[in-house]
């Protein structure tokens, strides 16, 4: 029995290389892991063509999401990466869950695209409730953001469990949320500021484990916690397109979840 990267070919004539299957084929949820990936991992390799002799590079770099899911960057020009981005914007980045044991065995994805600069202040903040020690060197004039505008992601998630997945199923569709998009950072400080204890509950309810956790973030599919290395993402019971709808799912999640315990 032969394994395949999309499950277990069966015993008889061979086919061709097997070709991962599509998220709609996969029998996982493909979308909802690649997206959890996206938005858990704080750090990654990125790999870029070297400006010189088209050479893959890859280095560390660290990460954040904006509200759709697009991956961000904070680079510095010095960088060899960011010299050979401005010279050849293709790219990916490899999100890594990690764990104990067999590293192959957890969960990864690979995101392709071109990485481009962006000056929007959403963008700062953001990347910056992600990685606060980054306000340390973040308006050096040789830093700035890049996004990466993903292509398609390449999803493995363990064993015989792997999917192909479009631009599309990566990211999150903003059409009809831009009241979320507004009023994501005032929503942000307010439960940072008033309801750590429901954030607990959240965090608490995904297995993260306890902490003083707190909100990094927020769009129309979950929030994004963290409490020092250790981020948790946390989903709504369906998808919120306005700050009414929001507020009534966080208070009914926090209701149930201190009812449950």
């Amino acid at each position: 029995m032969d394994e395949t990267p999309g499950g277990v070919e069966p015993q008889g004539e061979r086919r061709g290389p097997a070709q991962p299957l599509s998220a709609a084929e996969a029998p996982f949820d493909a979308i909802g892991l690649a997206r959890h990936l996206l938005r858990s991992i704080r750090s990654g390799a990125l790999a870029t063509l070297d400006a010189q002799d088209g050479v893959p590079f890859a280095s560390l770099v660290t990460i954040a999401t904006d509200v759709d899911g697009t991956p961000l960057m904070l680079l510095s020009r010095l960088s060899a990466h960011t010299r050979n981005l401005l010279a050849d914007p293709r790219c990916s980045i490899l999100f890594s869950q990690g764990g104990k044991g067999d590293p192959l065995a957890h969960p990864r994805l690979t995101v392709t695209g071109r990485a481009s600069r962006i000056d929007e202040p959403r963008v700062r903040e953001r990347f910056l409730a992600r990685h606060p020690k980054a306000k340390l060197y973040a308006d050096f004039p040789d830093f700035g953001f890049f996004a990466l505008t993903p292509e398609a992601g390449h999803l493995n998630g363990g064993f015989a469990k792997a999917a192909t997945l479009t631009a599309s199923e990566l990211l999150l569709d903003l059409a009809g949320a831009e009241g979320v998009v507004a009023g994501e950072r005032g929503a942000v400080e307010h439960m940072n500021q008033d309801h750590v204890d429901a954030l607990a509950l959240y965090a608490a309810a995904t297995g993260e484990g306890e902490g003083a956790w707190r909100l990094t973030g927020l769009d129309p599919e979950g929030m994004d916690l963290m409490v020092g290395e250790r981020t948790a993402r946390v989903t709504y019971p369906e998808p919120v397109r306005d700050m009414g709808a929001l507020r009534k799912s966080l208070v009914a999640m926090a209701a149930q979840l201190r009812q449950g315990a």
